[in-house]
């Protein structure tokens, strides 16, 4: 089933207990246009209320790049004075939040380029899967631009501090294998097998209980907070959600009766 996103340039369609959305400008490897945010926006609204979608996968048109950065041949056009540019950024980064809190499991699966602010998208994502043909980077110290402390510490959260001063400091491109080694991405696999594992995967992840991995995704947002700013209380009361809910009770009936557990996400 496809959802109108209002732009050709962001596709999303549901296939089963996934909500997939691509990336879909590949003669510019796939940068984010002021458009592609505001159908990124709508497709993420559409999954996240719809129950029957339990994993949000993200994936890049094309074999060349998941998202490469910003349209930048749009600038002149959308962010021509600093009204502009701070309306650009405010829905930019109000909706990779969106995506970051989204309250259901979300993949970047990634092939080819995923650099600078497209691999800021794929860590608003749970997991990376990547094929070993996929290359990251952020070029800031290249250009001169700084990054925000909530765009370092995500990446810190993910990586460690070490890490993530090699990235910035070199400003050069990482292989797949240099990726997965730091812990940037979940997986690696041959570029044949990408489609079929992330598939696969996503009907493992679909299967399970959707109150356990929202409670799951709850504590994990908490816990990357700094002390002062967590909702410890917010944690208790998803984990007390489960306990209470009728999926609990249909787990433990299936696992007396040892056959697969059917879960609702009540």
């Amino acid at each position: 089933m496809n959802i109108a996103t209002n732009t050709e340039k962001l596709l999303a369609h549901k296939d089963g207990a996934a909500g997939w959305i691509t990336f879909n400008n590949p003669a510019k490897r796939n940068a984010m246009s002021y458009d592609m945010w505001l159908g990124l926006d709508i497709a993420l609204n559409d999954f996240i209320a719809d129950p029957a979608v339990r994993v949000i996968v993200l994936k890049g048109a094309g074999d060349k790049a998941f998202v490469s950065g910003a349209d930048i041949s749009e600038f002149k056009e959308k962010r021509a004075n600093p009204e502009m540019v701070a309306e650009y950024n405010k829905v930019s980064v109000t909706i990779a939040q969106k995506l970051l809190n989204c309250p259901k499991p979300t993949i970047a699966m990634i092939r080819g380029f995923c650099m600078g602010g497209g691999l800021g998208t794929a860590l608003t994502c749970d997991l990376r899967i990547c094929s070993d043909d996929s290359r990251f980077g952020v070029p800031a110290g290249k250009l001169g631009v700084g990054y925000k402390y909530s765009a370092l510490k995500r990446l810190v959260d993910i990586v460690g501090p070490a890490n993530t001063a090699e990235i910035f400091y070199t400003a050069r491109q990482f292989d797949a294998q240099e990726a997965k080694d730091m812990g940037l991405v979940n997986r690696v696999l041959p570029v044949d097998k990408l489609e079929e594992y992330v598939a696969n995967y996503v009907k493992t992840i679909g299967g399970n209980a959707p109150l356990t991995l929202k409670a799951v995704k709850v504590c994990l947002g908490e816990i990357a907070k700094d002390d002062h700013k967590r909702d410890i209380a917010l944690c208790d009361r998803v984990v007390d959600d489960c306990f209470a809910s009728k999926d609990y009770a249909e787990g433990r009936t299936a696992f007396m009766e040892k056959r697969k557990p059917v879960f609702t996400g009540q």
